[in-house]
């Protein structure tokens, strides 16, 4: 192998597919990003077993090979290499080494065969659609907050997408809970994505994924098969395996009669909470709301740490209602809140609560109260 590539090029490459490389892995290729120089193109891959990222990008190839190498520090090398540097790559086959040439800069990393890299196939894709990039991003970045991290609940450590059906139209939703907070997002079903079948999206890939849509606004192609799930993002190729288990009946714990209606200003809200929530223990992070006609009190009493409340006016003309919530849970879904105004439907103190941003009717979030 022999090429010569622009160091930027290179540089972007590498950040997109070690991102998924472990740092500390008992199997040494696992370390490694393989590189396929052909024709114009050099293309990166690497993988931990449960993702795959892969990319293409141009670069002069004299000589076509492939190889893999440490990975981190490739990018490590590139990254401190100067801004505009044209980086020479050449493989030694008698001492199967890298060497890295750069202006006086030279460095020779140790080589693995690239057989023994592992592919992670997608297999047959039953179904395929095309979705704009800050759509998926929506999806996620507004769900995926409610990923449950507990490991014996394997099934909720993801996002659920799957297609449903809103007031008879057809959606895609993405759904994540942890038994404590749920949040439902979707969009209209994209075309091809009839029919899909519901997939749970592992949390490090909706991670990752997130990471590769930050700075795009080109379209997304997915492919979804049994066992994996596949996005296109440009030249970028995030393959991964999905969670292998049934995500439950959701539905079942979203309220329908809810007839306690409060409307809040979502960022004194969100300044109100976080201000009281300085006095409670890390353990409860308790928070207690006491709502009256027109007013919101917020308070936290903690036996260690002492009190704090604050009043904040809000729309509301139901009977009285104390109701207790977890203050990280609350900012939480108040962060993911576009309009000025949150509209709280709640029932009783110990039934779920449901939270819905104002301006958005796509969008809703429940909430299970605590004892305060």
């Amino acid at each position: 192998m022999r090429l010569e590539i622009e160091r930027g090029e290179l540089l972007k490459a590498l950040s997109h597919v070690t991102s998924v490389v472990e740092r500390r892995t008992t199997i040494p290729i696992l370390s490694n990003v393989m590189l396929k120089a052909s024709g114009d193109t050099l293309m990166f891959k690497a993988t931990d077993l449960e993702r795959e990222v892969s990319e293409s990008v141009a670069a002069k190839v004299s000589t076509p090979g492939t190889l893999t190498v440490p990975a981190h520090v490739l990018h490590d090398i590139v990254r401190k290499l100067p801004e505009g540097a044209e980086i020479e790559m050449k493989r030694d086959g008698d001492k199967e080494r890298l060497t890295i040439t750069s202006g006086h800069s030279r460095f020779s990393l140790q080589t693995l065969s690239a057989e023994d890299f592992p592919d992670l196939a997608v297999g047959e894709i039953g179904h395929e659609f095309t979705i704009e990039a800050g759509d998926l991003k929506r999806l996620i970045d507004k769900t995926r907050f409610a990923i449950s991290t507990e490991e014996t609940r394997y099934y909720l450590n993801g996002i659920f997408l799957h297609p449903a059906e809103t007031a008879g139209a057809k959606t895609l939703r993405a759904v994540a809970t942890d038994g404590h907070r749920l949040a439902q997002v979707e969009l209209p079903l994209p075309k091809g994505a009839e029919g899909m079948p519901g997939v749970i999206v592992p949390r490090k890939t909706v991670h990752e994924l997130a990471r590769l849509l930050e700075d795009t606004s080109a379209k997304v192609k997915v492919g979804v098969s049994q066992t994996k799930v596949r996005f296109e993002i440009g030249p970028v190729v995030l393959t991964s395996k999905l969670i292998d288990g049934t995500f439950p009946d959701y539905g079942r714990v979203i309220p329908h009669n809810n007839d306690k209606e409060m409307k809040v200003p979502n960022a004194s809200f969100k300044s109100a909470v976080d201000r009281v929530s300085t006095i409670a223990s890390e353990r409860g992070r308790a928070v207690k709301l006491n709502v009256a006609k027109d007013k919101l009190i917020l308070t936290v009493n903690n036996p260690e740490g002492g009190s704090a409340t604050e009043e904040i006016p809000v729309g509301y003309s139901a009977g009285p209602l104390e109701i207790g919530f977890n203050a990280r849970y609350l900012l939480d879904i108040a962060d993911q809140l576009e309009s000025e105004d949150a509209r709280f439907l709640l029932a009783d103190p110990g039934s779920p609560t449901m939270v819905r941003d104002g301006g958005d009717g796509n969008a809703l979030y429940v909430l299970m109260p605590m004892r305060v």
